[in-house]
C-alpha cells in the first residue's frame, strides 16, 4: 500500500471532502466546501464532471429515483445536474443559524444523516475560529421527516454503519473520540454510545471508510494519514500519506478495493505539492458500497 496514486494530477481541492462511490455507475462523486463545487469523475472513461454552486456544499450523493440530494451550508436540496436546477428539501438544522453542514453519509436504508458544527468558514474562504460546540446529529427520512439525535458536537465527523446494521459509527473532533452506537436498521435509531476509538498524537479524526472485514479507515486531519482501526477500536496499522490534511476516504473501483482520499488545501512552504489532491490506493482489501439515497 506505499503505492500512492494522484488520479486527477491537475484537480486541488481548498477543502476537499464528502467522497462517495456509485458502485452501479463506477462513478466517484466528492465537493470542494470552500470551492463551492462538486465533482463526479468515471475511472474507467477518465469523464470528469464539475458543477459550481451558490453555497458552501459539503455533500453529494445520487438519489435513487435521479439527480443528487445535496448538502448547502444551512439545508438540503435536489440537484437536477441536466438543468443545473437546485430544489430546496429540508433544513435539518434551521434551528442553529450559526452552523453549517459537515458530515453527511446514507445508512443502507437510505436515509440521509447529516452531521453540522460551528461555520469555521468567512465569506472570503478564510478560516474562523470555533468558538461553540453548537453542532448537531439529524436523520432525514426520504419523505423529508428530520429527527434529531445529538447537540453540543464540535466538528462531526465519520458515520458508519456495520455489515450486518447493528452498530453505527460518529465522531466529533474536537472531542477527539469515535462513538460506537447499538443500531436498530429497521427504525434508523441509535443508542447506547461507547467509546470505540481516541488517538493522540496523528491529527484530528476526520471521515471514515469501512472495509468487508469490519475494519474502519480514518482521515486524520493534519496528521498525514490513514488509521486503520480492527473491530475492536485498536491501531491496526498507519498509512503515511504525502499531504497533511487527508480529510476523507471512500472505497471504490471495480472490485471495491480501492481506497480514494480527499484532502485539503494547506498553507504552510509549499513542499508538498499534492495538497488538496484527491489520492487513490490499491488496498487490497474489499470496502463496503455507499447506499444512494431513497428519497
Amino acid at each position: 500500500m506505499t503505492d500512492i496514486q494522484t488520479p486527477l494530477p491537475d484537480l486541488r481541492c481548498q477543502l476537499g471532502e464528502g467522497p462517495f462511490w456509485d458502485q452501479p455507475t463506477q462513478t466517484l462523486y466528492w465537493v470542494d466546501i470552500i470551492g463551492k463545487a462538486a465533482f463526479a469523475w468515471k475511472p474507467a472513461q477518465n469523464d470528469f464532471q464539475k458543477w459550481t454552486f451558490d453555497s458552501l456544499i459539503s455533500a453529494i450523493v445520487p438519489r435513487q429515483q435521479g439527480g443528487f440530494l445535496v448538502a448547502l451550508h444551512n439545508e438540503l436540496a435536489f440537484f437536477d445536474p441536466e438543468t443545473g436546477k437546485v430544489t430546496p428539501f429540508v433544513a435539518p438544522d434551521g434551528d442553529h443559524a450559526q452552523n453549517r453542514s459537515n458530515e453527511a453519509r446514507v445508512d443502507p436504508a437510505g436515509r440521509f444523516w447529516l452531521g453540522t458544527m460551528q461555520n469555521n468558514i468567512g465569506p472570503n474562504g478564510e478560516a474562523v475560529e470555533i468558538i461553540e460546540h453548537s453542532g448537531t446529529l439529524n436523520r432525514v427520512d426520504a419523505d423529508g421527516t428530520i429527527t434529531r439525535f445529538g447537540d453540543n458536537i464540535g466538528i462531526s465527523n465519520t458515520m458508519l454503519w456495520s455489515h450486518d446494521g447493528t452498530k453505527m459509527y460518529f465522531g466529533d473532533t474536537l472531542a477527539n473520540r469515535m462513538d460506537v452506537y447499538d443500531f436498530d436498521m429497521t427504525s434508523g435509531t441509535p443508542s447506547n454510545p461507547q467509546l470505540f476509538c481516541s488517538v493522540e498524537g496523528r491529527g484530528g479524526m476526520d471521515g471514515s471508510a469501512m472495509d468487508c472485514d469490519g475494519f474502519i479507515w480514518n482521515a486524520r486531519y493534519g496528521g498525514s494519514c490513514i488509521i486503520r482501526f480492527n473491530p475492536k477500536g485498536a491501531v491496526d496499522r498507519i498509512i503515511d500519506l504525502p499531504v497533511t490534511n487527508p480529510t476523507s476516504c471512500v472505497f471504490g473501483g471495480p472490485d471495491m478495493t480501492t481506497l480514494y482520499i480527499t484532502s485539503a488545501a494547506d498553507d504552510t512552504d509549499g513542499s508538498r505539492p499534492l495538497e488538496g489532491a484527491v489520492l487513490a490506493i490499491e488496498t487490497g482489501f474489499v470496502g463496503a458500497p455507499c447506499h444512494r439515497f431513497a428519497g
